[in-house]
């Protein structure tokens, strides 16, 4: 737990500090169905640098929410996926998902 968690006792401010943001949410929800590239992370999430991208995926993985595997190839490979504690948070992610599609995108 971060510094910064500790001194929060409101549940949902403590659980945006770890993954709020424009981008941290989409990175994960991304993850949810299994792991990915770089480059597939970044084909799916238009409008985001391939930089920004780079710093969210080092914060999440810091933050224990994602793992990055590097395999001694050439040309290099590595993947990204969810950790045990990134894993829970698949349901979060499916059920805004789902209120989005019936509640903003009239699709429900």
């Amino acid at each position: 737990m971060t510094d910064a968690q500790e001194n929060i006792e409101c549940p949902i401010t403590a659980m945006l500090e770890l993954i709020g943001g424009k981008w941290k949410p989409i990175i994960l929800y991304n993850l949810t169905s299994g792991t990915r590239r770089f480059g597939q992370i970044d084909v799916r999430i238009p409008g985001i640098s391939r930089k920004v991208l780079t710093e969210q995926l080092r914060q999440l993985e810091k933050d224990g929410l994602i793992k990055r595997k590097e395999y001694n190839e050439i040309p290099p490979r590595v993947e990204y996926s969810l950790t045990e504690l990134g894993e829970s948070l698949s349901p979060v992610f499916k059920e805004m998902a789902s209120w989005g599609k019936e509640h903003v995108l009239g699709n429900g």
